[in-house]
């Protein structure tokens, strides 16, 4: 049986810590259960997927990017709901991100009043 915080974890996954801190702490901030990693790899390898609520993972990284962990996701058949962020995005990008299952798509720097609007919603898938 899952936990309300379990439901509720919000993973974050960016190469950057300054993205990576300054996003779990305004999760943080509005409530939610926070968990970040450095790498799609190690999340993949952690045991956090089953207790996810939401995640939010960058495009462009190092190893794995977001749309390659949505899709790995997608053929684990582990449906997350995921928020994807990018530095780098245009309308090819994120038509992509929606085509591979992505909830939302969102530019860096990302609005802190959207982001946790958009969590609080994809919580709710």
């Amino acid at each position: 049986m899952e936990t309300v915080e379990q439901q509720r974890l919000v993973v974050v996954v960016d190469d950057e810590e300054s993205v990576r801190s300054a996003v779990s702490r305004l999760l943080r901030a509005a409530g939610l259960s926070v968990r970040a990693f450095a790498s799609a790899e190690d999340l993949l390898q952690s045991d956090q997927l089953d207790a996810t609520g939401c995640l939010i993972a960058d495009i462009r990284m190092p190893g794995m990017s977001g749309l390659d962990l949505l899709a790995e996701l997608n053929s684990r058949r582990c449906p997350v709901p995921t928020i994807l962020i990018t530095a780098h995005g245009d309308e090819n990008l994120r038509m992509q991100a929606m085509r591979a299952g992505a909830v939302k798509f969102l530019a860096k720097p990302v609005d802190g009043d959207i982001l946790i609007a958009s969590v609080e919603a994809a919580l709710q898938v």
